[in-house]
């Protein structure tokens, strides 16, 4: 039996764990029948996309005075220690979570609980699987649709639901199970990297957009990659990729 579990969302400037970032984290801890909530702002170090914007309600003035990501990934692997984690497509938030922690350092090993696969299993009927479609399918109230805390609130619901109506019937499904995801430390940009980068922005009048500190390897190489492509190698700026 299930003696306590923290549920977490995340919401992110986009839908890669190795080249987007966390922009907010909301848990609820159930233990003994109490609740404990988590909630922090990340700063990302870059400018939110307007389309992200729309979607979470999330502005850059709401995140400019945040927490850092790997402060905020620390913290609540802290908070959710010794518990199984359940979210709803669980193993996207935790890939963003892993990435982060193992990039600083850091390692996030964890077992957890999947509500769309559960809602796979037990609601086939339900026509879609979203969380925002079975939340309005199974009338579970929400003060605000892709926010952190609030969607952790709301798996937490849905949650509790399919215990109740299912477990007594497959218990097997309900039971933790280690979260897979395979992850490689990203090292930071080195300095000639981030040089070679701010020379083309400033030849080809580019606003990046992020802060160049921030950036790692990877990433510093992908937007110089996509420079080049649209805009071809620069004569007035020497290369610099190491």
């Amino acid at each position: 039996m299930l003696k306590g579990y923290v549920v977490v969302d995340l919401e992110m400037t986009g839908l890669h764990a190795r080249t987007d970032r966390i922009l907010e984290i909301g848990a609820v801890k159930i233990k003994e029948g109490k609740q404990e909530n988590f909630h922090r702002v990340v700063n990302p170090r870059m400018e939110i996309s307007k389309e992200v914007t729309e979607l979470t309600g999330i502005t850059n003035d709401m995140v400019k005075d945040g927490c850092e990501p790997e402060q905020a990934a620390a913290e609540f692997r802290d908070f959710a220690e010794g518990f199984p984690l359940v979210g709803h497509n669980l193993i996207f938030d935790y890939s963003f979570l892993k990435q982060c922690l193992v990039n600083h350092g850091g390692t996030f090993e964890k077992d957890g609980i999947d509500t769309l696969k559960l809602a796979r299993k037990f609601l086939p009927e339900a026509e879609k699987k979203t969380l925002d479609y079975l939340c309005a399918y199974l009338q579970i109230e929400r003060s605000r649709n892709h926010r952190a805390l609030e969607d952790a609130g709301a798996t937490n619901l849905l949650f509790q639901y399919l215990k109740e109506q299912f477990e007594s019937q497959e218990p097997e499904a309900f039971w933790p199970k280690p979260l897979l995801y395979k992850v490689k430390k990203q090292g930071p940009a080195s300095a000639r990297q981030k040089k070679y980068l701010k020379e083309l922005a400033d030849w080809h009048k580019i606003d990046l957009n992020v802060e160049l500190d921030s950036l790692t390897r990877n990433e510093a190489s992908r937007i110089t990659d996509k420079i080049l492509r649209a805009y071809g190698k620069s004569s007035g700026v020497r290369e610099g990729r190491l």
